[in-house]
């Protein structure tokens, strides 16, 4: 983690879970983290149990120009991301996983900037998984929130267990994905002293949070 952003946002949950997979919804209080709201979220999984926005800040809805309350989540990244964006948000929902994203967003005018995304597990029994987020800009470049962004693609993941992993080592690197390909997701294959561990070609990304 680089950004403020994700390191407050999760001193504090990690402060509600109190030893726990993850905390309640109703213990999360928005005075508690005021000075983050504008760039935070809350997702649900909606009747087709895709991943949407419950909540999102107002900053972050004038970086992507839109309202972004009901909007389907893996829909913000390029095409050939969704899927995986979309399997991380379901390790976040139901294996209570810990997930951080670096990507870059391009704008409608092809401008670009980097983000950073930080993923939380809320507990919300087993018929409402909730997941807590933040998105920090990197940079904040001139344009930001005037020319909304429009596309997105990853640069790297970490997907971690807080319990088992120093998750504030600036100097272990992500996984880089250029090349990712979802269906190489699957199955899961090694079991690392970290948690569980797939190979992706030439990757292993490790499996954070534990089960239900």
């Amino acid at each position: 983690m680089n950004q403020n952003g994700s390191i407050t946002l999760f001193h504090y949950w990690n402060r509600l879970r109190d030893g726990r997979p993850a905390p309640k919804r109703s213990e999360v209080e928005p005075a508690d983290i005021k000075s983050l709201l504008a760039d935070t979220f809350i997702l649900e999984k909606d009747t087709r149990g895709e991943a949407v926005f419950r909540l999102a800040g107002t900053r972050l809805c004038a970086v992507y120009g839109r309202e972004l309350k009901g909007f389907s989540f893996p829909s913000l990244w390029r095409e050939k991301d969704q899927r995986l964006i979309s399997k991380l948000i379901h390790g976040v929902f139901d294996q209570k996983s810990v997930v951080l994203i670096t990507y870059e967003g391009f704008s409608r005018t092809d401008r670009s900037s980097k983000f950073e995304l930080l993923a939380l597990p809320l507990d919300g029994g087993v018929e409402n998984p909730r997941c807590l987020g933040v998105i920090s800009a990197a940079e904040k470049p001139f344009w930001l929130g005037a020319d909304p962004i429009a596309d997105s693609l990853i640069d790297s993941i970490r997907v971690v267990d807080p319990d088992k992993e120093p998750i504030f080592l600036k100097n272990r690197p992500a996984i880089d994905v250029p090349s990712l390909v979802p269906s190489e997701l699957d199955p899961p294959q090694t079991i690392s002293a970290l948690g569980q561990a797939r190979r992706i070609r030439h990757l292993v990304v490790f499996d954070g949070g534990r089960g239900e």
